[in-house]
């Protein structure tokens, strides 16, 4: 059995070297597994070959595949979805900061990821530590959100059908079927490590239980500009074959939609979880039976828009990259220059939807 070396990451995660992913003996599996609580993203290099059925057996070893509804799978095996980015598409799956599933009762454990085929530059994935991210709040803040829960949905991301720009393809599938809404606690207790979790993300959670999207707006930003600093954020450069196991309970990601032009192709494979449980007497997970906001991710143009929630996911994209690119600056990192894929929003447009809002016109941009 072959020794691997394990580097820890500064910022998130630990990366592997050394290990042959389709082979492993049990005992590899549990040095995995407690990687994985540990840090809460392993990165592999060198896996050798790794076909897609062994894609799929080593994510069996941390748990029940969860097939998900909302991706095109891959030829031949349900398994595993299509993460596929073609020349001429204008969007990317997953550009945005989130967690996966946490719309769900009980969110996905992880995700194993693997680049099949990648652009020539770009296409990073960015992984933040909520573990951290919790840890190093402050006080005030900690008080603030102590009991809190959160609303989740997977509506505004995969509830409406929306065509790519570019290639004029659905985006995702089966927007029928996003109708999960579901409370979890903003601090929960993960479920291995026993570590505090900040368990909110700008894709999926709407608002604070109790209150308005405008209402969680400023509490939100606050804890999401928090959240990326560059002491919590790991940028990984994917080389062809190149894997990731994430927990989903711990960090969160967004791929880097920065390769105009180029193909991008990975095999994702997701793992069934559990309800959450907070850190405190709040409840833990529960099913949402209020109304949601009918919303959109923001595509444009002629996109349904709700302000706090758009303004939120692009201030923390915005917010992320400029702190990576300082970070990579200050320490000499060789990567390349931050190109921004988001769309920005001025002050004008801000008031443009808030006055179309108040005369009840659905704002658009």
């Amino acid at each position: 059995m072959s020794s691997p070396s394990w580097q820890v990451l500064p910022t998130c995660g630990v990366e592997a070297r050394g290990l042959r992913l389709g082979h492993l003996a049990p005992e590899q599996v549990r040095q995995v597994q407690a990687q994985l609580d540990a840090h809460g993203v392993v990165f592999f290099r060198d896996v050798g070959e790794f076909s897609m059925d062994d894609h799929v057996e080593f994510a069996s070893h941390f748990g029940k595949i969860n097939v998900n509804r909302f991706f095109e799978p891959v030829e031949g095996n349900s398994s595993i979805a299509k993460v596929e980015k073609l020349a001429n598409q204008v969007r990317a799956v997953g550009e945005l900061f989130h967690t996966d599933h946490s719309y769900d009762l009980e969110p996905a454990l992880g995700s194993v990821l693997v680049a099949r085929q990648l652009p020539q530059t770009g296409g990073d994935t960015v992984f933040v530590d909520m573990c951290k991210a919790y840890d190093n709040l402050s006080e005030s803040l900690k008080a603030q959100i102590a009991g809190l829960r959160a609303v989740h949905s997977s509506r505004q991301v995969f509830g409406k059908h929306r065509e790519d720009e570019g290639t004029g393809k659905p985006i995702y599938h089966n927007e029928h079927v996003a109708t999960q809404d579901t409370v979890h606690p903003v601090v929960i207790v993960h479920p291995r490590s026993g570590r505090k979790v900040l368990y909110i993300n700008p894709s999926f959670t709407i608002q604070f239980e109790g209150m308005t999207p405008e209402e969680s707006k400023p509490l939100l930003q606050a804890l999401y500009h928090h959240a990326v600093q560059s002491c919590n954020m790991t940028r990984f450069h994917w080389e062809e074959g190149s894997v990731a196991l994430w927990d989903n309970r711990a960090v969160w990601h967004c791929a880097m939609n920065d390769y105009e032009g180029e193909y991008r192709l990975m095999h994702r494979v997701t793992i069934d979880g559990c309800k959450l449980v907070a850190h405190d007497a709040c409840k833990g997970s529960e099913p949402y039976h209020g109304k949601i906001r009918d919303v959109l991710v923001p595509r444009y143009p002629g996109t349904v828009m709700d302000l706090p929630y758009v303004m939120l996911q692009l201030e923390t994209v915005t917010e992320a990259m400029r702190n990576l690119d300082k970070y990579a600056r200050l320490h000499g990192e060789d990567a390349p220059p931050i190109k921004p894929w988001w769309p920005e929003i001025k002050w004008y447009h801000a008031v443009l939807l808030k006055a179309m809002g108040f005369l009840g016109v659905h704002p658009r941009l």
